[in-house]
């Protein structure tokens, strides 16, 4: 346990140092996280808040140039994505893959937000009035669905995703967002 802490500690040490190499952290962002990691409603300890949320704002700094924004969607995706049993990392792949991190974004289709979730989940569930490009109610539905086809395909994550994304069948999507998962947002 304690030599655990200790390589978490210097694995802290070495993203602090990266961070600070390719670009200074400022005030402001370094004080968001230090206030997001103390609320640890889907971490298992502080500790934990901080190395994921410091190294996932990182690694998404490149897309969402808010670092309040950016905090609200990984704090909102962990919590999410914990409580639907889905790895928070690859609801970010998802993400990824389906809306670039554009909160506003709508598909061919009128998937919205974020996770890309239609509409009609709203009217289904009795919430027509319920915004998609608000973002823990996008993560909310996204999440959950994903994690319902998670558990209907045994943690397959190829058949999990094509449920997702109505391409069963096909593994073009799953590689897709597999790959993002494998090259951006794994946890090394």
């Amino acid at each position: 346990m304690v030599f655990g802490r200790f390589l978490s500690a210097c694995c802290i040490l070495f993203l602090t140092c990266a961070a600070t190499a390719q670009t200074a952290l400022d005030p402001e962002l370094r004080e968001l996280l230090r206030k997001a990691a103390s609320e640890t409603d889907s971490f298992e300890d502080r500790f934990d808040a901080e190395v994921w949320l410091f190294d996932m704002s990182a690694r998404l700094a490149d897309r969402i140039s808010d670092p309040q924004e950016r905090i609200l969607i990984l704090k909102t995706v962990h919590y999410e994505a914990t409580r639907a049993e889905v790895p928070p990392e690859l609801v970010l792949a998802v993400i990824d893959i389906e809306s670039n991190f554009d909160r506003y974004a709508v598909s061919h289709a009128d998937a919205r937000g974020l996770m890309q979730v239609m509409p009609f989940w709203l009217k289904d569930i009795g919430l027509p009035g319920d915004n998609l490009f608000h973002i823990q109610t996008n993560l909310r539905l996204g999440c959950t669905i994903l994690g319902y086809y998670m558990k209907m395909e045994n943690s397959n994550l190829h058949r999990t995703l094509g449920r997702y994304n109505g391409s069963l069948g096909s593994r073009r999507y799953s590689d897709k967002v597999l790959e993002v998962l494998r090259n951006k947002w794994y946890r090394l």
